[in-house]
């Protein structure tokens, strides 16, 4: 964890522990299982259904019960035959490079000096972290690829979307959910010890709205938690008001801290206090 914590400050989603390799190759195999079936028309799925039925009367030679669960089961063994999906063995040693190579931020684009990197390297497998707005999607991935159990946050269906396919692709969709949320409505209840967000992602929100966001994110963030406000782009800059400097008045009792000899619109680093009202406002350049 990115801090000590007591129990009374668990998240509400249990943490759960990290998986086995074992589970994650069967999470590969059912996903590309499932991604192929999506691409068969009816007809071709009954085909297989019907080459499952034959396989399994000839093998089994009347000995057992054909029943419905072992006729899917066939099923997924005959797709991925045709698709000739990887032992686990030969997977086992594909997986661990793509793990390794995912653990490194140049693998996203990040900044390999970045404050982010610094926190995912002191997360423990199971530490949950809350992303807000999916042009962060490289730093959620990221995260996950270092064990957190990570939630993608945005307003926009298409974007989330393409997060969770991407997720998929890159056998981090275990530690990853995307949710679609209105800013100032609603939260799932969690408690993160790490918090990503991309101001760009507040800009359609009123402010009060915006406001009420980053106070509930605050209140449900564990104490000692950390909030990094992402930098905006240069590009988006130029159209959109919001730039960090703008949330950092928001986090007046946190300890605030930003990379030396950077403008303010490169975001900051807020730490809540261990004990909320022990920390004045602190600000070190």
């Amino acid at each position: 964890m990115l801090n000590a914590l007591n129990d009374d400050h668990r998240s509400h989603i249990a943490r759960r522990p990290p998986r086995s390799l074992k589970q994650e190759y069967q999470e590969f195999l059912l996903q590309r299982i499932e991604e192929y079936k999506n691409t068969l028309s009816r007809e071709e799925l009954l085909e297989i259904g019907d080459e499952a039925v034959r396989e399994l009367e000839e093998n089994s030679a009347g000995q057992y019960l054909l029943t419905e669960v072992l006729l899917l089961e066939h099923v997924d063994r005959i797709i991925a035959r045709r698709l000739r999906l990887p032992a686990f063995a030969r997977w086992r040693m594909k997986h661990r490079a793509l793990r390794a190579a995912q653990r490194e931020p140049t693998h996203w684009g990040l900044e390999p000096d970045g404050q982010l990197v610094s926190c995912a390297r002191r997360l423990e497998p199971g530490d949950l972290a809350l992303v807000m707005g999916a042009a962060a999607l490289p730093a959620a991935l990221f995260l996950a690829a270092h064990d957190a159990e990570v939630f993608l946050l945005d307003q926009d269906l298409g974007a989330i979307e393409a997060a969770e396919g991407r997720a998929v692709s890159e056998q981090l969709a275990g530690r990853f959910q995307a949710l679609v949320i209105h800013w100032g409505s609603w939260l799932p209840d969690v408690a993160p010890s790490l918090v990503v967000l991309d101001p760009t992602a507040l800009v359609p929100a009123r402010p009060r709205d915006r406001n009420a966001v980053i106070a509930d994110l605050q209140a449900r963030t564990r104490p000692g938690g950390v909030h990094i406000v992402l930098a905006t782009a240069p590009a988006a800059r130029e159209v959109i008001p919001l730039a960090p400097e703008a949330l950092q008045a928001l986090y007046g009792d946190w300890h605030v801290t930003r990379r030396r000899r950077t403008k303010a619109s490169a975001g900051f680093t807020a730490t809540k206090p261990q004990r909320q009202a022990d920390t004045a406002a602190n600000v070190s350049e």
